[in-house]
């Protein structure tokens, strides 16, 4: 039997009015139209997985999580142009490249950051298995919707239900309302129609607390705030993985400073962490210690744990990808823990920004990753275990 080639589209322009550079905003550490290639290579029934871009940003984020990327010309980039036409561009391109037509298309917005892979494989498979010839993802809702009349004096009027009568919620069918989130098409009907719904339409049912579509930066922090509650938790490995580097206070302390009468300053360490130091490193993983404090705790700490350091940093981001550029090591496998706002800037960089669990609410809800352990209390030796296993075997040094 053959396999039909399911081919999911995903349009992401470079510029956004409301959001600007919204496509690559991270949302839980991950930018958005990676959050939706990642939802579509974890679909079973998806063959290929297509960005539809005029930003080269958006094309290497693309590349790096796993999609091809086909550059949208500057006519369907515009704010004019429909996602269909973005869609039929990205199938042409895809077929002269591979030499195959698609039996099957699938329009999926990285707009909407909380999709499946179980929401776009079932949308997918109601076009292969013939149920229908175009399908959507749709929330229930048993929402009373009015309308506004104006200029005869009617006042507002019930759009879905007569006014005068009010069904109690289980007496009533509900409604549904298109998330916006995903779309499928049988490939030879949408080249004959041009549009996303024709012939027989179903409906993929999905969560309701799931639905979030980003248009204003609003939205974006709404997204953010539901991230630790709706995503999957995960956690990186060590092939995920090629440096990590720490941040200093709040991350390997308790971020409390004790001086004495002469103004020394101590803080307290916790040597769980240093153990899980002592692992990675001979582990042969590069790592670092990142401080914007210029203080000579922090270089006694780096001294004792035979770990390079850089501190008194005021953008620790540039230093962090200086630091990146001269160990060649790509930021997106780079592990970055920390546990503030300051850190934000190196969160945005990495591909594994990780929060210990102690970190500011923002900072949480930012990163990719984050510990059970509260800053200075094992966090970094939970997050060596999560990388070495939690017995931390340590490996042979690496060869290079």
């Amino acid at each position: 039997m053959t396999v039909p080639t399911v081919l999911a589209v995903i349009p992401a322009r470079g510029g956004s009015k409301g959001v600007p550079g919204k496509n690559l905003s991270p949302v839980a550490g991950i930018p958005l139209v990676a959050r939706a290639v990642r939802a579509c290579l974890g679909a079973p029934a998806v063959t290929d997985v297509v960005v539809s871009t005029d930003d080269p940003a958006i094309a290497d984020a693309a590349r790096a999580f796993g999609a091809e990327a086909v550059r949208r010309p500057a006519e369907l980039s515009g704010d004019t142009a429909s996602s269909e036409s973005a869609v039929l561009h990205a199938m042409d391109a895809f077929e002269a490249t591979h030499g195959r037509a698609a039996d099957v298309v699938l329009l999926v917005q990285c707009t909407s950051p909380f999709i499946t892979a179980d929401e776009v494989d079932e949308t997918a498979r109601r076009i292969t298995e013939g149920a229908a010839d175009t399908a959507f993802t749709a929330a229930p809702s048993h929402g009373f919707l009015w309308r506004e009349t104006s200029g005869n004096g009617a006042g507002a009027t019930g759009v879905n239900h007569d006014k005068a009568h009010r069904p109690r919620r289980q007496d009533r069918e509900p409604e549904y309302l298109e998330t916006g989130a995903v779309y499928a098409m049988a490939a030879h009907g949408f080249r004959t129609h041009r549009h996303r719904f024709f012939g027989r339409t179903e409906l993929v049912v999905t969560d309701p607390a799931r639905v979030l579509e980003i248009d204003d930066p609003h939205d974006l922090a709404r997204a953010r705030a539901l991230a630790p509650l709706l995503d999957t938790p995960v956690t990186p490995t060590a092939g995920d993985i090629d440096a990590v580097v720490l941040d200093f206070d709040g991350t390997q302390t308790d971020d409390r400073v004790h001086i004495d009468a002469d103004g020394r300053e101590f803080v307290s360490v916790h040597r769980g962490d240093g153990l899980g130091i002592a692992a990675l490193r001979r582990a042969g993983v590069p790592l670092l210690i990142l401080s914007s404090e210029q203080n000579p705790v922090v270089a006694a700490r780096a001294r004792k744990l035979r770990i390079p350091v850089l501190h008194g940093v005021d953008r620790k981001d540039l230093a962090l990808k200086q630091w990146c550029d001269e160990q060649g090591v790509d930021p997106q496998r780079v592990l970055y823990a920390g546990n503030d706002v300051n850190d934000l800037p190196c969160f945005h960089l990495v591909g594994w920004p990780v929060a210990v669990g102690s970190a500011h609410d923002s900072v949480r809800a930012a990163a990719r990753a984050v510990t059970d352990t509260p800053g200075g209390s094992g966090a970094i030796r939970e997050i060596a275990a999560w990388l070495l296993g939690p017995e931390l075997t340590i490996p042979e040094p690496r060869t290079s």
